[in-house]
C-alpha cells in the first residue's frame, strides 16, 4: 500500500506529542551565476523538505557533497534565512522569533561543525572559549560560570591542564571534544552535529561517537546527524534521511534503510560501502555531480538514475515522497525497489 504523505511532518497527519522538531516544506532558494545573455539562474538547494524528530532521537540526514545537508542544518538554526516554509521547534514556529526572543531560543539548539579548529577561536584558551556562551547570555555569576565551564569540559574528557590551552595545543579529537563543551554549555535540548568526526582520525572517530552516545543519554538530547560516512550512519542513528539535490528521496528507519533499500539513489550510495567477508555487494557507479545533473522537470534524480534516464513517467512527473507500507518507510521514487544490487 502506498500513502501519500502529510507534509506536516513527513510521517503522518498529525504532530506526534513528543515530537520536538518539525520541518514543513522548507526551501531555500540561491541566486546563481548569470548567462551571457544576462539572464540570472537560481539554484534550488532545498526543495520542499518535510520530517519531524522526536525528543531523543538520533535523526540521520544522508547524501554526496552539495546535496543540501549543511544548508538545511544552518536553515533550522536560522543562521540562513530559509525561502520558504517553517520550522517548529516544541510547537514554537522559530521563523517568527526576532530579537531577544530569538537570541534566548539559541540556547535550546546549538551546532557541533565539522571542523574544530575552524570553529573555535584560535586567540582564545579553552575555558574562556567554552565560557563565552554563558557571558553572551548573561547566565550565572563569575563562579556559577566558571564552575560550570570547567564540569562541562570534564564531562566532555578534557583535564584541568588542558583547559589552560589554546586551540593549537590540542589534537583534533581534544578540540572536537572542546568544541563539544561548549555547544553544550548552554544545555540544549536539541543538538545539529555537522559531520562531526568526518576530519579525525578513524580511531578517535570511535571514541567520540561513543561519548556522543553516553552525553545523549545522560543529557537526555535529541541528535540532528549530518553525515556522508554510511557506516557512521548505520550505528548512530534510529532514523534516515536520504537527501539528494535538496530533496528527500527516501526516510527510514536506519536498519531498515541498510536492508531494504528502495530508491536508487540509496541503493547506489549503500552499494559503496564496503563489506567484511568473501562476498561484495556489486558497485553501482553514478555518473555526474548532485549540482550539474538535476533537471526542472520530472524525477530530479533522472539524468543518473539507472533504471529512470529514458523512462517517460521519471522525465515528465516529480514523484512525492510517498510511505510504503506501514513501517514508516517512504520513498519518492515511481518505481520503488526495482533496482537491487546482489552480492
Amino acid at each position: 500500500m502506498q500513502t501519500e504523505l502529510s507534509h506536516n511532518n513527513g510521517l503522518s497527519e498529525d504532530n506526534q506529542p513528543d515530537d520536538l522538531l518539525t520541518v514543513s516544506n522548507l526551501s531555500k532558494v540561491y541566486a546563481g551565476s548569470k548567462s551571457i545573455r544576462g539572464q540570472q539562474s537560481i539554484v534550488h538547494a532545498l526543495r520542499n523538505v518535510s520530517f519531524s524528530v522526536s525528543a531523543g532521537e538520533t535523526f540521520g540526514v544522508v547524501g554526496e557533497s552539495g546535496c543540501g545537508k549543511s544548508t538545511l542544518a544552518r536553515c533550522l538554526l536560522r543562521l540562513t534565512q530559509p525561502s520558504t516554509g517553517a520550522v517548529y521547534f516544541d510547537e514554537i514556529d522559530i521563523g517568527q522569533l526576532g530579537g531577544r526572543e530569538l537570541r534566548r531560543f539559541r540556547r535550546r539548539m546549538q551546532i557541533l561543525f565539522q571542523d574544530p579548529y575552524a570553529s573555535l577561536d584560535r586567540r582564545m584558551r579553552v575555558l574562556a572559549a567554552v565560557r563565552e556562551p554563558l557571558e553572551i547570555h548573561s547566565i550565572g555569576t563569575n563562579q556559577e560560570r566558571q564552575r560550570r565551564t570547567r564540569e562541562m569540559l570534564e564531562l566532555v574528557g578534557i583535564s584541568a591542564t588542558q583547559m589552560t590551552r589554546y586551540p593549537h595545543g590540542l589534537s583534533g579529537g581534544q578540540r572536537q571534544r572542546v568544541a563539544l563543551a561548549r555547544a553544550l554549555v548552554l544545555r540544549p535540548e536539541l543538538l545539529i552535529l555537522d559531520e562531526p568526526v568526518s576530519a579525525l582520525d578513524v580511531s578517535v572517530q570511535a571514541q567520540v561517537l561513543n561519548l556522543l552516545a553516553r552525553l545523549q543519554e545522560e543529557l537526555n538530547l535529541t541528535y540532528l546527524f549530518i553525515v556522508h560516512d554510511l557506516v557512521v550512519a548505520e550505528y548512530f542513528c534510529d532514523r534516515i534521511a536520504v537527501l539528494y539535490a535538496g530533496n528527500i528521496v527516501e526516510l527510514a528507519q536506519a536498519r531498515t534503510l541498510f536492508s531494504s533499500p528502495l530508491h536508487p539513489y540509496s541503493v547506489a550510495l549503500l552499494s559503496a560501502v564496503p563489506e567484511i567477508g568473501p562476498k561484495q555487494r556489486s558497485r553501482i557507479s553514478l555518473q555526474g555531480e548532485v549540482g550539474g545533473q538535476v533537471t526542472t522537470a520530472g524525477c530530479p534524480f533522472r539524468l543518473r538514475c539507472p533504471i529512470g534516464h529514458e523512462r517517460q513517467k521519471c522525465r515528465e512527473e516529480r514523484p512525492a515522497l510517498t510511505e510504503i507500507g506501514s513501517g514508516g518507510q517512504a520513498v519518492a521514487c515511481h518505481y520503488p525497489g526495482e533496482l537491487r544490487v546482489g552480492p
